[in-house]
Formats: C-alpha cells, structure tokens, sequence
C-alpha cells in the first residue's frame, strides 16, 4: 500500500484516520467553492467536490506523489444538510434528523497517474431526540462546522440507533474505498 501522500484537507478527522492505517501525509491547503445548487444529485455532488479539492491540490505541489481528498455530505429526503456554522443551524439539524433515517455519503479522490474516485454510502439511524438532549449536545458545540450538525465519533455516538455502512465514511474518510485506491497497481508504480 501506498505509505506517503499528500492530502488535501482540513480535516482533523481525516488525518485521524490515515494515521489508524499507516499512511503518512504532507498536508496541502486548498480552498475551493463547495456550494451545492439543491439540483445536483448528492452523489454526484460529493464527488465533484472530493475532484475539485484533489485537482486544487494537486496544482499546488510539483512532484509525482499520490494526492487524497475527500468530500462527506449528510442527506436527508434527498436534500444536502451541509455543515452547521451556527447552533441555530445545528438545532435544526438535530430536530430533522431526530427519529429518521439519512444517508451520508463520502467521497474519495486519488490523483496519481490518473484520477480515479470511490464513493461510501451510509445509513444512519438516530434515536428521536428530546428538546434536552439537542441543547444539551449543542452546548458542547461539538455539532459547528461538522456534516449534517454531527459528530459520530463524538458525544452523538450516543444518538445513533443504528449504522448500515461505513462508520470511518460517516466521520468523513471511508478507509475501505481509501486503501483501495492507495493499494492499486498505478499508486503502486508511482513509488
């Protein structure tokens, strides 16, 4: 497998995960527009911007070593839910996913000799929350800035009734679908 990369991301989650497989990363900084125009299917949504942060990022670095990226969206009745920037947000995320059934999807981009991207699909269930726990869990503030006004990984480990899929593609790098890509023939010859 692959042990060296770069990897385009500010995600500490994701970094947290190249580390429980081995992988050293160089981490480059990219800034692209992530808006979704409510019409774009959300697979195709999430793998467009896992493309863009991956060719972002590969135009920054001028050697031959692998490039990741990846992109995680939160879905609900087939609407985007997007990052939580405010606890006003988060609250109303939490009351929508309350009792229901979303998907998250998680793409992931490798450019190497070529680009090619994987996609995760997840089933979350959450418990019906009360008005209580929603506050309680937005005054940790754990739910700013995260997919769908969530962190698995965090205090709303506690909410999820049940998980179909991929537990390290709902916390935002699908580890199966990374490895595959990093333990390709074409990665491979690159080093």
């Amino acid at each position: 497998m692959t042990s060296h990369i770069y990897l385009a991301s500010r995600s500490p989650r994701r970094r947290e995960l190249l580390d429980q497989i081995g992988i050293h990363y160089e981490l480059v900084d990219v800034d692209i527009d992530e808006s979704w125009n409510g019409e774009e299917l959300p697979a195709d949504y999430v793998c467009r911007i896992a493309k863009e942060k991956a060719r972002a990022g590969k135009a920054q670095v001028d050697d031959n070593m692998p490039l990741l990226a990846a992109d995680t969206a939160v879905v609900l009745d087939n609407i985007i839910l997007g990052k939580a920037e405010t606890l006003d947000t988060a609250r109303d995320m939490l009351k929508r996913l309350s009792g229901k059934s979303h998907t998250v999807l998680s793409a992931v981009t490798l450019i190497n000799d070529q680009e090619r991207t994987l996609l995760s699909e997840s089933r979350v269930t959450f418990k019906q929350l009360s008005e209580e726990e929603i506050d309680w869990y937005c005054e940790t503030r754990e739910p700013l800035g995260k997919a769908g006004g969530y962190a698995i990984q965090g205090n709303a480990g506690a909410f999820i009734e049940r998980l179909e899929g991929s537990y390290s593609g709902v916390m935002g790098l699908p580890l199966y679908e990374t490895s595959q890509l990093l333990d390709s023939p074409a990665t491979l010859r690159k080093q």
